[in-house]
């Protein structure tokens, strides 16, 4: 498939590899992320400074697309420190539900009026929004939101827009190392991923590739008859 495609969060580590991929694959590829990380972003591809939380971010960058995507990604995510839910404040609770499940509203909300007949919109989950494990209540209630919003969407959407979702587990960028995104780099966050790999059937940890291959899956007419599903990507850490 070819034509214009939008990726927020573009310029994390799983959004620099799906652009290069995106870009051989013939798609003219648009970026949108904060602006502190468009300034460190390939010339050659159109980058959008917003932040995904903000109605007048999102407005403004909804005005610089194309008017006919053949695609939309979401690759945003947000995540706190890792505490019980009765120890999380409401502070980070609200944070982490507006990072993750308002954020995706929000940008789908702006955005859908851009996407073209026969357009393929992927967000992102995760397997935390499917199997419970301490320490991960808001983010994994948000992404539990987010695979309820995919199924809602494919169904608002249809027939002219497909609405699809991948749920990676753990993916060896910054993101899990250091808590970079929206948080605050703090190594408290980071996480071992030695360890994590040693409890995944496949024996190793995602790498940006593993993650991207099912997005462009999901954006090309391989998938066309999918809607409404959610994708796990995670080496058998969750099988469904």
């Amino acid at each position: 498939m070819s034509g214009s495609l939008a990726i927020l969060d573009g310029c994390g580590g799983i959004g620099r590899v799906l652009v290069a991929e995106a870009g051989l694959g013939d798609y003219d590829v648009h970026v949108i992320d904060l602006p502190r990380s468009t300034t460190a972003h390939p010339p050659d591809v159109p980058a959008i400074p917003a932040d995904a939380t903000s109605e007048t971010d999102l407005a403004d960058a909804t005005k610089a697309l194309p008017s006919d995507l053949v695609g939309l990604v979401n690759l945003s995510v947000f995540m706190a420190d890792n505490r019980s839910v009765a120890d999380t404040g409401a502070e980070t609770w609200n944070e982490v539900l507006t990072g993750n499940l308002i954020m995706s509203y929000a940008v789908a909300r702006a955005l859908k009026s851009k996407l073209c007949k026969e357009a393929s919109f992927a967000m992102t989950g995760s397997g935390l929004g499917h199997f419970a494990r301490l320490g991960y209540g808001p983010y994994a209630v948000a992404k539990a939101g987010v695979a309820a919003m995919t199924r809602q969407l494919a169904l608002e959407l249809a027939p002219d827009v497909r609405v699809n979702c991948v749920a990676p587990s753990a993916v060896d960028t910054a993101f899990p190392r250091d808590g970079t995104g929206r948080s605050k780099e703090d190594p408290e966050m980071g996480l071992d991923l030695e360890v994590y790999a040693r409890a995944i059937p496949k024996g190793q940890v995602a790498e940006p590739a593993d993650i991207t291959g099912p997005i462009l899956f999901l954006l090309s007419g391989a998938s066309r008859y999918m809607t409404g599903q959610v994708l796990h990507v995670n080496g058998g850490t969750f099988m469904s």
